[in-house]
């Protein structure tokens, strides 16, 4: 029964763990969609019309973020909103490891510690996703597929 408890305990934060780094990036349009939808319940919408409102918000936030980050050129623009979706998941991953450290760790410098390695690491993870497939394309790649090249592996493509 120990053995099993100890497998489901580290299972669970190894979940937990996957849970916190593939979500990294939406930690910025969670916190709008949250932001919006709480001013929209408290200005008279229902709770229904909050959470719709607040859902559209943070889809909204996500999208514009990635496509700005996929069609903008200027590097100093693209680091800044990637810097905006990185720091509230680096805030929500020091929290995290944070929290998580509390369970085995009784020195508070070592819980810091880790806390901080995690906020380094989410906040990175998310700055990765974000900008991963952001390569500005050249408006010529149209007319490069209209001149294919010659097949790498000529001798592959001959018969006999």
């Amino acid at each position: 029964m120990l053995a099993l408890g100890l497998f489901l305990d580290t299972f669970g934060i190894g979940l937990f763990c996957w849970a916190i780094f593939a979500l990294a990036v939406y930690a910025l349009p969670f916190f709008v969609a949250l932001s919006i939808g709480i001013t929209a319940f408290q200005n008279g919408a229902s709770v229904v019309g909050a959470l719709l409102i607040g859902t559209v918000g943070g889809a909204l936030t996500l999208a514009v973020g990635q496509a700005a980050v996929a069609m903008t050129r200027s590097l100093t623009l693209r680091i800044a909103i990637a810097t905006a979706f990185a720091v509230p998941a680096a805030v929500a991953g020091y929290h995290v490891a944070f929290a998580l450290s509390q369970n085995g760790m009784p020195s508070l410098a070592w819980r810091e510690i880790f806390a901080c390695l995690g906020a380094v690491f989410v906040g990175g993870t998310a700055w990765t996703r974000l900008t991963v497939f952001a390569e500005p394309r050249s408006f010529e790649l149209a007319r490069a597929m209209d001149n294919p090249s010659r097949p790498v592996l000529p001798a592959a493509t001959r018969e006999g």
